[in-house]
């Protein structure tokens, strides 16, 4: 039978919980994470009702003491956790109360599990959060690292998977430095919505004492304090926010991944992956495969879970708190330290990545990825787009018919029986690298424009 002194409405129920429902509803490993904000959040909030003159400034002095010793506790793992005090804020308060007595008890006055909870994840999500900002400025550091180094490599630019144009390599990382540099914004918003402070709101209708909000937000580092004690205590829109922002940002490594995975296989050989991130195989001796990337496009899709989960969880559920939003902790811890994982180790396998220099020149001299080129060229000479668009068509396929590999190996006469305006100098139009060195604006493939690029980068992680 349970100990129903251990229990918070023990002299209502005469029954303990049924065994397999305690296990079912127990959610220790979830609140391990974010005990020390609990601790935290319980010493903010003694001081406030001291302040109020709701507790005396000796019930304060000892709930400081035994509180500073649970945190002891907890950080160096001698703290023991009892499931069948259901979560963590009953193992603190029962802990505490073992320490100094009757003050203990004092420290849930005008205070709501509801209201504690709430805070307690805010503060965990909001120093996962710095953290994630961190890591992904690392990884954006990595990215232009290896974009600058290779500035002038030419690849082939791709659309439908299918040769299109070139590019550099620096600009096609520099691609996805765009993307979690988005990232750190989405990061940011998620991180402002969510400091708000719910500590006051207790159970949902805020509480009859004289307590100051504002004071415990101020001192806990949220920006506010809530406006409505039913939203405090029900809202768990920030754990959707940071479900659809670490979605996003595992969608952009999943997409490098599948890139990383692409150029590594001997029908592209464009760049070989450090052996720190790769795997062989128990029965093929000659495999080497880049296991991180393929990991890391995997959880993806689990993090990607979490948010349709996260959203799901929360569209049908009535004001106020329901129990269905313990439910909402694991898709967000799950979230937070998968991504983290993620980028940090992505950002620890660029540096070694090897690049090929010579395969992805010879890459992009296939496909006919400077056609384009030439139909500029016609247009340049008088030629309507569509006009030059058709001509060029033309010239490709009496290449293909002829299994020539690029336009320049076609003679000048037999480019002009389809565009009469072609010059001798069409041939300096035809080479890759004229083709990168003209596309010099901003934003373009040029390596002026990728080391400008890369400026702007560092600037904004700095």
């Amino acid at each position: 039978m349970r100990n129903q002194k251990e229990t918070t409405w023990s002299p209502l129920f005469k029954e303990a919980v049924s065994r397999d429902f305690e296990s079912f509803h127990e959610c220790l490993d979830q609140d391990k994470r974010i005990a020390l904000h609990d601790v935290a959040g319980s010493k903010v909030h003694a001081e406030m009702l001291a302040r109020a003159g709701i507790l005396t400034a000796e019930d304060n002095a000892q709930i400081q003491t035994g509180l500073d010793q649970v945190m002891e506790e907890m950080r160096s793992g001698a703290f023991e956790w009892k499931t069948e005090l259901e979560d963590v804020h009953t193992n603190v308060e029962n802990r505490l109360i073992a320490l100094i007595g009757d003050s203990g008890k004092k420290l849930h006055t005008a205070r709501s599990r509801n209201d504690q909870v709430a805070t307690d994840i805010r503060l965990y999500a909001r120093e996962q959060l710095d953290l994630l900002t961190e890591d992904l400025k690392t990884l954006v550091g990595a990215f232009v690292d290896l974009a600058e180094k290779h500035a002038e490599a030419i690849m082939p630019g791709f659309t439908h998977l299918q040769v299109a144009q070139p590019v550099t390599f620096g600009h096609h990382l520099m691609a996805y430095v765009e993307m979690f540099l988005r990232d750190l914004d989405r990061v940011g918003a998620a991180r402002e919505r969510l400091n708000v402070s719910p500590l006051g709101a207790a159970a949902l209708a805020g509480t009859g004492y004289p307590i100051d909000p504002e004071y415990s937000a101020s001192k806990l580092g949220f920006a506010a304090s809530f406006a409505n004690s039913l939203d405090a205590v029900s809202d768990r829109d920030y754990v959707v926010d940071v479900c659809s922002a670490g979605s996003i940002i595992m969608g952009h490594l999943s997409r490098f991944s599948e890139e990383v995975i692409l150029w590594c296989t001997p029908m592209f050989d464009f760049i070989e992956v450090g052996d720190q991130f790769c795997t062989g195989s128990s029965i093929m001796p000659q495999k080497r495969n880049p296991d991180l990337a393929e990991l890391v496009r995997g959880k993806a899709a689990r993090v990607m879970g979490n948010l349709a989960f996260s959203a799901a969880l929360m569209k049908s559920q009535p004001l106020a708190f329901n129990k269905d939003q313990q439910e909402s902790k694991p898709p967000l811890t799950d979230t937070l330290e998968t991504v983290r994982a993620a980028v940090s180790v992505t950002a620890q396998m660029i540096p070694t990545i090897t690049v090929k220099h010579a395969r992805m020149l010879a890459a992009a001299n296939q496909g006919y990825s400077t056609a384009t080129d030439l139909a500029d060229y016609l247009v340049r000479a008088g030629l309507p787009f569509r006009d030059a668009h058709h001509a060029v068509a033309a010239i490709v396929g009496a290449a293909r018919d002829r299994a020539l590999p690029t336009l320049s190996e076609l003679s000048l006469a037999e480019m002009q029986v389809f565009a009469p305006g072609i010059r001798e100098d069409v041939f300096e139009v035809l080479t890759v690298e004229g083709s990168v060195a003209s596309r010099d604006h901003k934003g373009g493939t040029a390596p002026r424009r990728v080391r400008q690029a890369v400026e702007t980068a560092r600037r904004a992680i700095a």
